[in-house]
This record gives structure tokens, sequence and C-alpha cells, in this order.
């Protein structure tokens, strides 16, 4: 077992990747979101006020939990707002995207089993 505060896990900077727009920083608890990982991945996702990553798809359900500010999750046939304590449930195949409002820095968890990343 490993008990992890995250406030002890340390930022890592994503802005600069074609995946986002805006500045966003992951902290990566277990493994890391990628295009392709092998294991188990939990991480807290950061979003600048209007910050919001790209149209992607995975081979996997992802889970995401709002844990701070405002934000939206969308698929190509709706957006939701969310707030602090939403649960997000995405299946496997299902194009979305997620990230701040434009007036609200937004944070989730984030957690995907193995699987692919198609962005």
């Amino acid at each position: 077992m490993k008990a992890i505060k995250i406030s002890d896990v340390t930022p890592v900077d994503k802005s600069h990747e074609t995946i986002f727009r805006g500045k966003v920083t992951i902290q990566p608890v277990s493994g890391l979101p990628g295009k392709t990982q092998e294991e188990l991945s939990v991480a807290v996702v950061n979003f600048s006020p209007g910050a919001v990553n790209v149209f992607h798809t995975h081979t996997m359900p992802q889970v995401l939990y709002v844990t701070e500010g405002t934000g939206i999750v969308a698929t190509e046939n709706e957006e939701v707002k969310v707030t602090p304590g939403t649960v997000i449930l995405i299946p496997a195949g299902e194009k979305h995207w997620h990230g701040a409002t434009k007036d609200s820095a937004f944070s989730h968890l984030t957690i995907t089993p193995p699987g692919e990343t198609k962005w």
C-alpha cells in the first residue's frame, strides 16, 4: 500500500503540449496520462481559467472527479458544466474534451485503466 498527499506531488507543466490549449499542469500519482499506458493512471489535472484539452478518445473508460473550480466536460453532442464533488464517467471510445470555464481555474482527478488515448 502507498498513501500519497496530492500536496506532496510536484506539478508537471504540460502547457507546451499540443493536446492542451492554455496553462495546464499534471500531478501524476500513479502512471502518467499519455498516448499509451500500461498501468492504472491516477493524476490531478489543473487547468488555468479558459484552458482545455482537445477532443480525444480512450480505449478504456475514464473517471473524472472534480476537486476545484468550475469546468466543462463535453462530447460532440453536449456540454456539461461541472463543479467540485461531480463525478464524470466517460465510456471507452466516447469522443470528448474537458477543461476550465473562462472565468475559473479547474482541477480534476483522472483515473484510467491501461489502454490507449487517441488525440
